[in-house]
């Protein structure tokens, strides 16, 4: 009998960025889970390469896709360049159109996906299995492998019919993450907002960071803080 050698396999986080405003999320997502050690799968819609050109002026290539996203990692939620040192080396980056990459398939070893941000057209495709590219195909593969699906919606208003998507996809097991960022952490900076929004959504992925001051029921801790700074 044929004997298959066990090897470490790389279990990669899926990341996929739609076409709603907050690229600085996706941005502070991705940084979180690299310097936590996380290997990560990158999957960019065609709608969001628009909102990052015009929120960054980034445009994102598909043959040049390690520069473009090394430049879009460095910067800051304010638009600074250089803010961060952007490592690309444990990101493996699948283009949107792929339906035939590597995560579509359950077989594909993903621990889960965070999309970040979620357009509420990207949700309605995901809450009724349109699967119309990549992004769509790998968010219906985490539901059906019952794997960690985090969605960071970014839309206000709601309509009734977006509430309802997002009941179905928190009745199939996703964790519905509105990007609402708090204040109660002493945010000083833009970034700060970012960043909690980011943390919340790697809390929800189990995937520890240290992206912003977690409460600790006591009063004032804020403002101590920012006294402190």
């Amino acid at each position: 009998m044929e004997r298959y050698e066990l090897t470490t396999q790389r279990r990669p986080w899926v990341v996929g960025v739609s076409g709603a405003s907050g690229t600085p999320y996706a941005a502070a997502v991705v940084r979180a889970l690299l310097a936590a050690g996380e290997a990560v799968d990158l999957v960019v819609s065609r709608a969001s390469r628009l909102t990052l050109l015009d929120e960054t002026g980034i445009s994102f290539r598909d043959a040049h896709w390690r520069d473009d996203l090394r430049t879009w990692l460095a910067l800051g939620a304010d638009g600074k360049p250089g803010t961060f040192e952007a490592d690309v080396s444990g990101v493996r980056y699948w283009a949107a159109g792929d339906l035939a990459a590597g995560p579509s398939s359950g077989s594909y070893p993903a621990k889960g996906m965070i999309i970040v941000p979620a357009s509420t057209a990207c949700v309605a495709g995901v809450a009724t299995g349109l699967s119309k590219d990549l992004l769509q195909r790998v968010a219906s593969v985490t539901l059906k492998e019952r794997r960690p699906l985090i969605v960071a919606v970014r839309e206000t208003p709601l309509s009734g019919q977006t509430l309802k998507q997002l009941v179905a996809l928190d009745e199939a097991g996703a964790v519905v993450l509105p990007a609402s960022p708090a204040f109660y952490a002493g945010a000083t900076h833009i970034q700060d907002l970012v960043d909690f929004v980011a943390g919340r959504a790697l809390d929800a992925a189990g995937v520890p960071h240290r992206l912003y001051r977690r409460w600790e029921g006591e009063l004032g801790g804020a403002s101590g803080s920012r006294r402190a700074g």
